[in-house]
């Protein structure tokens, strides 16, 4: 909220502005990108709550006060979220952002593209776009451009190419990066493995000398840490972004500040130069 409206509120005026656009954002990469793009003509509402993790969201009432009124809908769409994008419906303010063009989506359905940071480029624009919030663009798009050199630099001389992950969330990070991720599960974070399964990725860990089985802040670490318990290896944090913990939260972390330690993690992990 804007100094202004906020000034307004605590005099008995308006909660807003009349400038100010309310922007509903399903999870945390949308609500970023739209409060950086569009800053104080912006009031962003962040429908995942810190800690949540957002496929599990079952929208509340006020969930769905948020989306009636808000000016802008930003939605990641295909069923990431189900229960919220049918809360949401459809229409001129509703946007649903892995329609956006040159995506270059998997056919899996993998949503995570926000971890490519040059897809996650694609889909700031269009928010910017449909913003109006075309000055701040360019600013946004070079921390963004500067992120993919830093992890082009940081991932081109390693020993291995084998990530590890408790989901299938990386793949997107892995095929800009030229990396091979071996998931424990599928594309669902809550989903257990069979015993074929772990079989499958015991030996992979074993045949690629993989040191490091990655697990999420968002979802339990029990399965990986068992995978790595059985293999000798090691366990540390990738984060897919999806939300920030309270934590987090409280201590200024954001997208690129995360990103950043997903790099200093992949290169401990692959034994990068």
């Amino acid at each position: 909220m804007s100094v202004a409206s906020f000034l307004a509120s605590g005099c008995g005026g308006t909660a807003e502005s009349s400038s100010e656009r309310k922007v509903a954002a399903s999870f945390y990469p949308l609500a970023y990108a739209a409060q950086e793009l569009g800053g104080d003509s912006v009031d962003v509402v962040n429908l995942t709550p810190p800690g949540t993790e957002p496929h599990d969201l079952e929208p509340a009432p006020s969930d769905v006060r948020e989306l009636q009124s808000a000016d802008l809908v930003l939605l990641l769409g295909h069923g990431f979220q189900p229960q919220l994008e049918n809360a949401a419906g459809s229409g001129d303010t509703v946007v649903d952002l892995l329609d956006t063009p040159g995506l270059n989506r998997f056919a899996n359905g993998d949503p995570h593209v926000w971890l490519d940071p040059v897809r996650y480029e694609l889909i700031a624009r269009r928010i910017g776009d449909k913003l109006g919030a075309t000055s701040s663009v360019p600013r946004f798009v070079t921390r963004l451009e500067s992120l993919d050199r830093q992890y082009r630099r940081g991932l081109a001389r390693c020993a291995r190419d084998d990530i590890v992950t408790s989901h299938e969330a990386f793949g997107y990070l892995a095929q800009r990066y030229r990396l091979h991720q071996i998931p424990i599960t599928g594309l669902s974070p809550e989903a257990e493995p069979s015993p074929k399964d772990l079989s499958r990725v015991i030996g992979l860990i074993r045949s690629t000398h993989a040191t490091t089985v990655f697990f999420e802040t968002l979802v339990s670490p029990r399965i990986a840490k068992a995978v790595a318990s059985d293999t000798g290896a090691r366990t540390a944090v990738l984060n897919p972004i999806e939300g920030l913990e309270p934590s987090e939260a409280k201590s200024g972390e954001d997208y690129f500040s995360l990103m950043r330690s997903n790099l200093a993690s992949l290169r401990a992990a692959l034994g990068c130069r």
